[in-house]
């Protein structure tokens, strides 16, 4: 039932904000915010599950808590069933930390179309908390279509000049990509007996050859989602194009969708495929990862910088991903988590120093750190998470991600390990022409964040700080569910 709530309570708010339309900026905000408010203290309510005895005995056996199952469609045997083990928790955890923070990162928003703004937000988090407590494959595919289009709306009617273009670019990408995994789901599902319970599809016998078309049709769905070069061309213009807060929701939690659709259900559903082409695609993993990391070297556009940041970012945890390894999911799933609240820290700081000073470019800013010593410790913290220092929420899985490369390849992991270099190229160089040397016009007059701006980026910082000190709070509660998929697809 829990995870039932979790699923309808921001679907419900976000349907009354709809009806709502005459409530004014101040209330939608607080309206928004309060929801979002109510779903962190669910979610926690639910991690705080993941500590019993019983419920470690029930998921090392494969299984869930707080489960919710009811016929859907009953002619097809299709069930609205929904719930939560290790996987699910971390996934679901990122997403409910994240929305209030952006939520709250959007109080110096000024449109007529705000009631639809903050309606549109909380659509899209019930979509994503459906997407990653799914247990039925029509389920997943049906929340996986349905959190692209809130987001595809934030995009397109509060976006940049050339917003609608770009946005529909990525709306035909992910749908067209989408397709391929609604077909391989249809197989399996009259492969399986009329059943489309995702676990039950882990026991299917399958040929190598079926395995192969299933592999390359839910590898081609979720890279596009991710993405993973070479399906990457819609990501950085819109990251550039969008609204910050839909930008944040696409970096920070959507890109994730199609991280877990991997570990999820391609791993365990096709191991012999996975042993046959799992090498290609962790190619193409490390490859994106090095072209993110060097496009961002170049990028003058603080925006677009991060955007080719978390592309490379998304690189390494897929690579982790299809070494198949515990290291790799483990490392994978808490990089998730880390990556999420750097990359909404990252893309909330451009924003405020675009907001005071009209620019994005790193040419035509310096010396910020002179007038906010505030902004300046936070952007520096987030920073060194994002470039996987010791004691930073990125390191725990960074080395986990590239601890499962390097034993998988070792060329490859040679390969892999250079984002530490070229990640801390990047990311000091933007902190660098940004906030120090000396200011200019266009920075003599920066004000340091205060109120809402504080209230949003501490929660980041603290996290930041939390998860690197004690990263095994998180990596402990994924174990027995990635343990049992390993099983699986062994």
């Amino acid at each position: 039932m829990l995870t039932l709530i979790l699923v309808l309570l921001p679907l419900f708010a976000g349907l009354v904000l709809f009806l709502m339309r005459g409530l004014s900026l101040n209330a939608a905000k607080n309206f928004a915010l309060v929801a979002t408010l109510l779903e962190l203290a669910l979610g926690l309510y639910a991690f705080g599950f993941f500590y019993g005895a019983n419920a470690n005995e029930k998921l090392a056996a494969g299984g869930a808590i707080a489960e919710a199952k009811y016929q859907w469609i009953p002619a097809l045997n299709i069930y609205f069933h929904l719930g939560l083990d290790g996987i699910s928790m971390i996934m679901v955890l990122l997403t409910v930390l994240l929305l209030p923070v952006i939520v709250l990162s959007t109080f110096s928003f000024r449109n007529k179309n705000h009631v639809a703004f903050y309606a549109l937000m909380l659509l899209a988090e019930s979509a994503l908390v459906g997407v990653f407590t799914a247990k039925d494959a029509f389920l997943f595919y049906f929340f996986f279509e349905a959190a692209l289009i809130p987001v595809y709306f934030l995009a397109t009617l509060w976006g940049g000049e050339n917003a609608g273009r770009i946005t529909f670019k990525m709306f035909v990408y992910t749908i067209f990509g989408s397709l391929f995994m609604l077909v391989a789901f249809v197989f399996l599902y009259s492969q399986n007996g009329g059943s489309a319970n995702i676990a039950s599809f882990y026991d299917l016998e399958l040929s190598p050859q079926i395995q192969g078309v299933i592999f390359w049709a839910f590898f081609i769905a979720f890279a596009i989602k991710m993405p993973v070069f070479p399906f990457h061309s819609w990501q950085p213009d819109a990251y550039s194009e969008s609204p910050t807060a839909a930008t944040m929701l696409l970096s920070g939690i959507m890109s994730k969708m199609g991280v877990y659709g991997l570990i999820r259900i391609l791993l365990p559903i096709v191991p012999l495929a996975l042993a046959q082409y799992g090498k290609y695609a962790l190619t193409l993993s490390i490859i994106g990862l090095l072209y993110g990391s060097i496009i961002a070297i170049t990028q003058n556009n603080m925006k677009r910088l991060v955007a080719y940041s978390s592309f490379a970012h998304i690189g390494l945890m897929a690579a982790g991903v299809f070494t198949n390894s515990l290291e790799g999911l483990q490392g994978a799933m808490i990089q998730m988590l880390a990556h999420g609240i750097n990359a909404v820290g990252l893309f909330f700081i451009v924003k405020i120093i675009f907001d005071r000073t009209g620019t994005r470019n790193l040419d035509g800013l310096g010396g910020i750190t002179q007038k906010a010593r505030n902004l300046t410790i936070a952007f520096v913290v987030i920073m060194l998470g994002s470039v996987a220092l010791p004691l930073t929420n990125g390191f725990a899985g960074e080395f986990l991600l590239l601890k499962s490369v390097y034993s998988a390849n070792t060329y490859l992991g040679v390969f892999a390990g250079l984002t530490i270099i070229l990640g801390a190229v990047y990311m000091l160089r933007m902190v660098q022409k940004s906030m120090f040397g000396e200011t200019n016009e266009v920075t003599a007059l920066f004000k340091d964040i205060s109120g809402t701006e504080i209230l949003t980026l501490l929660p980041l910082v603290i996290m930041v700080i939390v998860m690197g000190i004690c990263p095994n709070i998180f990596l402990k509660i994924t174990e027995p569910a990635i343990q049992h998929l390993l099983e699986v697809s062994k």
